[in-house]
């Protein structure tokens, strides 16, 4: 997910079961995955986790990186996340990655509690937490309950509702951890939805479920704007299961692998004894009656018996032959702009930059130019590094107005994730009745690292069942289900 709020609440303080284990394939098969960010990295890794018998896996990434939205920058000699930034503490898929990789758990730094932030209009800051550059953790605490009761205050008690609707969610999706034992195998994303009673929140807006659930208006039209915005560059009017992650998100105790995200893609590459192919785009997938032949922009040709489609086809080329048809998708585009600079407090109407919070969020308004700023470091007061997110791109004379000093600046356009509307419609996990494979399906649901490690545990089951000729079962709803309702989440 892209997000820069680590600490927002931070200021408040069925079917029958697949069987024991999964069939590998007869004979040795050859996979091909289009893409090599984290939902191709895990189909890697699960197909040899589970299987012996894939004889070799070819992985093709457009470009000279593996990683796909997971991605770092550099700006005045620092490195910084660039796309997908943070984990919530129960992707446990995400955490069994970081630790078997040996690689080194990020965590909210010292200061984040006393992050502060605020609400802009365009015009002025319709609420501002109180700020405190004290040192001392007592001091920090006192600020950090002042800012709770002053929430509170403005927000009421929808904002323990808040707390209670995200708890839900999470303890929901929760059940994609359980055992393959207890845990089908699933051929659509509805049925994989609807088996962890996630599927209605994707027939309404998160605004309409809020409401329901008798939310503030204030709260909606501001904190929880503000949240979908940064997270998903979009109003409350997404819809409902990608609202609840973007709240999630936003969450404390949250992290990130140190170093950059992207390392988790490329340590599952490497463990997963693949042949990558980078810098190499595919331009046509044909079935061939037994197996599929992949053409790339070099010239190259390629055949396999498995093909998984790893990343959005949106925005894609590719050409399928033969063709398929699937609901039509728009991709959310999310501009990062990152400034080494300082802001300039006059175009906020403040008279110091010390005025200015730490993040920066906005209502929902098509006058505003960027949906947050946020601090990402401070190197002294009259140099930090800042992250925008905006919607459209930020000119120079923009942002000249927005900061008084700027002597470095990158933008990136991010495809970052899909415009969200409910109903969700979704593309199926198989694009044909072979062995073609389309892992981003899930990401009409909810687009985070974690769910595309989640629908790619999947879709390596899936396939290992289908090439040992079994047949998933559809399913329905839980009206059907022989799952044993106590049966414990299980923590990687």
């Amino acid at each position: 997910m892209f997000t820069i709020t680590v600490v927002i609440l931070s200021i408040l303080s069925l079917t029958t079961p697949s069987s024991s284990s999964d069939q590998p394939p007869r004979s040795p098969t050859d996979v091909c995955i289009i893409g090599t960010g984290i939902a191709g990295s895990s189909v890697a890794h699960f197909l040899r986790q589970y299987s012996s018998s894939i004889s070799q896996i070819r992985m093709f990434e457009r470009h000279p990186i593996v990683g796909g939205r997971m991605a770092t920058v550099t700006i005045g000699g620092e490195t910084f996340e660039a796309g997908a930034s943070i984990l919530h503490p129960k992707n446990y898929h995400a955490l069994n990655f970081t630790h078997s990789l040996n690689l080194k758990v990020k965590g909210p730094s010292a200061s984040d509690s006393s992050f502060s932030l605020g609400i802009w209009d365009g015009q002025k800051f319709l609420f501002k937490t109180i700020d405190s550059k004290s040192k001392s953790s007592v001091v920090q605490y006192f600020v950090s309950l002042a800012n709770s009761l002053r929430m509170f205050v403005r927000y009421g008690v929808s904002l323990l509702k808040m707390t209670n609707f995200v708890e839900v969610t999470v303890d929901n999706f929760l059940k994609y951890y359980e055992s393959k034992e207890s845990r089908p195998i699933f051929n659509t994303v509805e049925d994989m939805l609807k088996w962890a009673d996630l599927y209605n929140l994707t027939t309404q807006t998160l605004e309409e479920k809020l409401v329901a659930l008798n939310y503030s208006p204030l709260l909606i039209q501001e904190l929880i704007t503000v949240i979908t915005r940064i997270n998903y560059g979009q109003s409350v009017r997404i819809s409902g299961l990608a609202g609840a992650v973007s709240l999630a998100g936003s969450g404390g105790n949250l992290w990130a692998v140190e170093g950059g995200n992207w390392q988790m893609a490329a340590g599952l590459v490497n463990r997963s004894d693949v042949t990558l192919h980078l810098e190499e785009e595919i331009e046509s997938v044909t079935n061939l009656d037994g197996f599929y032949e992949l053409n790339s922009t070099k010239g190259n040709s390629y055949t396999c018996q498995v093909t998984v489609v790893a990343t959005p086809l949106d925005e894609l080329n590719i050409q399928f032959t033969p063709k398929f048809s699937i609901p039509e998708r728009k991709l959310q585009h999310t501009h990062a702009t990152f400034v080494r600079g300082l802001l300039n407090p006059v175009y906020f109407g403040l008279d110091s930059v010390l005025e200015i919070p730490e993040l920066v969020g906005t209502i929902e308004s098509d006058e505003l130019p960027f949906t947050c700023i946020s601090i990402l470091k401070e190197h002294n007061e009259n140099d930090m590094t800042y992250k925008i997110f905006s919607r459209q791109s930020l000119t120079d004379s923009l942002l000249d107005q927005i900061f008084s000093i700027r002597s470095e600046t990158i933008r990136i356009n991010w495809g970052a994730y899909p415009h969200y509307h409910a109903p969700e419609k979704f593309a199926p996990f198989m694009l044909d009745d072979g062995h073609l494979y389309y892992v981003n399906a899930f990401e009409n649901a909810a687009s985070t690292m974690e769910t595309g490690a989640v629908a790619a545990e999947n879709i390596a089951r899936l396939i290992l069942l289908r090439l040992s000729s079994q047949q998933p079962l559809r399913m329905y709803g839980v009206k059907s289900s022989t799952l044993d309702s106590s049966l414990q989440h299980r923590e990687l």
